[in-house]
């Protein structure tokens, strides 16, 4: 007996949205809903779109990611979310999630080497605590559409680095069509340590999120990257 493939719903058919459909088709996963602005103004279509899927994935843009969630909590779709800039509210939308009993995934970025490089700045900044001679400094660079700076994952690795008591500035780069450098600088008199991750292709991403969305049906609660790859820490 053949397995029903997995249902997905794309909020969202910017760049992001669909290199995450066309990794989904590649993958045999049924593409049931695609949502751009339009059909979700449209909420009862949008309510009943959700409806049919098992998951959603969200990569819209951060003034109306917190609508977009609220509208999935609704229609009892769990849903991995993409798009930063709405953190701030990050609290509110957990108790909400909390009180619909429902299920969300969020992530400024979802390649397995940007959590890895979180976890060694994390542990070097661990390591460095109460050291003297030694400034920290982060570099973001992503293409020059992106709306918010800094960007969510150099926030993320800044809070990483921040388990030492250490001040971390962060220098925004917005220029051409970079899907996403971040470098994390440890900076001596006489030595220099540079921990790097680049992105080639904005695949990486699609990648991850089609990852965590299949990994989020059947749950409940709040979750991140951490947790779909079992890495300790929170």
């Amino acid at each position: 007996m053949t397995a029903t493939p997995p249902r997905l719903a794309i909020l969202g058919m910017g760049k992001m949205g669909r290199e995450v459909e066309g990794l989904a088709r590649e993958r045999r996963v049924d593409v049931v809903a695609r949502l751009d602005v339009g059909e979700i103004a449209d909420r009862n279509g949008a309510l009943a779109a959700l409806a049919g899927a098992d998951v959603a994935v969200e990569f819209t843009a951060p003034d109306a990611a917190v609508a977009n969630i609220d509208l999935c909590l609704d229609a009892g779709c769990p849903v991995v979310v993409g798009t930063t800039g709405w953190y701030d509210q990050l609290d509110a939308v957990r108790a909400r999630v909390a009180a619909k009993k429902g299920a969300l995934l969020h992530a400024p970025n979802f390649s397995v080497g940007v959590a890895l490089l979180t976890a060694l700045s994390e542990r070097a900044g661990a390591l460095l605590a109460g050291l003297d001679g030694f400034d920290l400094h982060i570099t973001e660079t992503h293409h020059a559409a992106k709306k918010d700076a800094p960007s969510g994952t150099a926030l993320l690795l800044k809070s990483a680095l921040d388990a030492g008591g250490h001040d971390v500035p962060i220098t925004s780069i917005r220029t051409g069509q970079v899907p996403g450098r971040h470098e994390v600088c440890i900076d001596g008199a006489y030595e220099q340590v540079l921990l790097v991750h680049e992105a080639r292709s904005r695949r990486v991403f699609a990648d991850g999120a089609l990852t965590a969305a299949l990994w989020l049906r059947g749950r409940t609660g709040v979750f991140t990257m951490k947790d779909v790859l079992s890495l300790e820490g929170s």
